[in-house]
């Protein structure tokens, strides 16, 4: 009868696919509703690490099926490493897993474009990457693309053909070399697996679904603050990353999604270029860095870390329309005596709680409120209410100041290293 969402309210990054896999077990379908191998969904089972990119974070059990929406864009390259990994591990993807006909093909031009594009920008550039998703978009919007369901057609290679060549003609007018051949060799390589695979009218499935009274848990990947929209353009994604992008994504009437579960970090983080309000560039943002682990599951890059930015986390907050906070990583700061959050922005000389739109022009200055740190490990902790007084306060402080209430925090990389209300959906 419903759909629950669980989105990202920062740049990427916030440990969504460990809640994700947490959750899936109580749902029927788990569907991926945009991104593509951009995402990089981190999961720790029986101390074993899983990168997930494009398959939905939901594969590891038993009940649900995992669905690829019309939003998400592919690689088959990418994606048949990532099957075989999957497969390696027990899962039955053949049975587990259904693909959108209507998702779109990231072609190895796609990959040349989108490198050749950063190369061009020089100090500019926007910190793509590299994965070919930006072009593959843009041919989506240009009417241009291919489809997954355009594998079953019997001139399928003439269709890529043409489109190759386009894109052979735009890269002629780049200074950037490459060799084609091999992705090639890859490419069609992932398209025989891809035909292999179940191939679905996924609006039509996820609708039959919910009318039999199933339940569906939808996967975001980024964050809300990369929304092609609404994030720091252009320094973000190339598509929608926000709650609205459920319906595009995989055919949701709007009316069916019941419970918005919103994942931040306890601080924040971001990869790549673009602005960045309480960025640490001392020993505290190194602490952070390290203590975090905080590279690019996709990319390997260091990422940037700063403090908790509450202007940017309230306006995601309320372009997704929130219901539940899940903060992550609270267990980063287990050796802070101190720690901050950002309350408000002095932008042109006067105070704001309002994310500026043009915020990677207009500089601003973050407004900390600072918080004693609660200085033990959260391992030995199962409920909110033997949480360490220092935490629970800062916990009611931020449900106070984004006015949503914090349902799961997660205290480690481990699936089971999560402390859960009652009000969570599907538990």
């Amino acid at each position: 009868m419903t759909v629950d969402v669980i989105l990202g309210l920062q740049w990427g990054d916030e440990g969504k696919g460990k809640i994700v896999d947490y959750l899936a077990a109580d749902y029927d379908i788990v569907g991926r509703f945009q991104g593509g191998p951009n995402a990089g969904h981190t999961l720790v089972i029986r101390n074993e690490k899983f990168i997930l990119h494009t398959i939905p974070s939901g594969i590891f059990h038993d009940k649900p099926i995992n669905l690829i929406g019309n939003g998400v864009v592919i690689d088959p390259a990418v994606f048949q490493t990532e099957v075989n990994q999957v497969s390696k591990w027990g899962v039955d993807v053949k049975k587990k897993l259904f693909i959108s006909r209507q998702a779109h093909l990231i072609l190895p031009t796609h990959k040349m474009l989108d490198a050749a594009s950063e190369h061009s920008k020089g100090a500019a550039k926007i910190g793509s990457t590299l994965r070919g998703i930006g072009p593959a978009y843009m041919d989506k919007t240009g009417r241009n693309g291919l489809r997954v369901g355009d594998l079953q057609l019997a001139d399928f290679r003439n269709h890529y053909d043409h489109l190759k060549e386009k894109h052979l003609r735009l890269l002629s007018t780049y200074d950037f070399e490459f060799d084609l051949k091999p992705h090639e060799e890859k490419f069609f390589e992932g398209i025989e697996m891809l035909r292999s695979l179940n191939m679905v009218d996924a609006a039509y499935m996820v609708n039959d679904y919910l009318k039999r009274g199933k339940k569906m848990l939808a996967e975001g990947a980024q964050g809300t603050m990369l929304d092609v929209d609404f994030g720091t353009y252009p320094f973000v994604t190339s598509s929608n990353t926000i709650t609205a992008g459920v319906s595009m994504g995989l055919g949701v009437p709007p009316q069916r999604i019941r419970e918005v579960i919103g994942v931040s970090k306890a601080y924040c983080t971001r990869v790549g270029s673009g602005p960045f309000p309480t960025e640490l560039l001392d020993e505290t943002g190194e602490r952070l860095r390290k203590n975090g682990n905080e590279f690019g599951s996709t990319t390997g890059r260091p990422r940037r870390c700063g403090w908790i930015d509450l202007v940017a986390l309230k306006f995601a907050c309320m372009i997704d329309g929130v219901t539940q906070l899940c903060i992550t990583k609270i267990d980063v700061m287990n050796d802070f005596e101190n720690i901050r959050a950002c309350t408000e922005y002095i932008c042109e000389g006067k105070k704001t709680d309002r994310f500026p739109f043009d915020v990677h022009k207009t500089p601003v200055q973050p407004v900390y409120q600072s918080f004693n740190g609660w200085m033990q490990n959260l391992n030995q902790f199962h409920s909110f209410d033997e949480l360490p007084q220092t935490l629970s306060d800062y916990i009611s402080f931020l449900e106070k100041t984004l006015e949503i209430p914090v349902t799961i925090l997660s205290t480690g990389p481990e699936r089971e290293a999560l402390i859960l209300k009652e009000v969570v959906a599907g538990v």
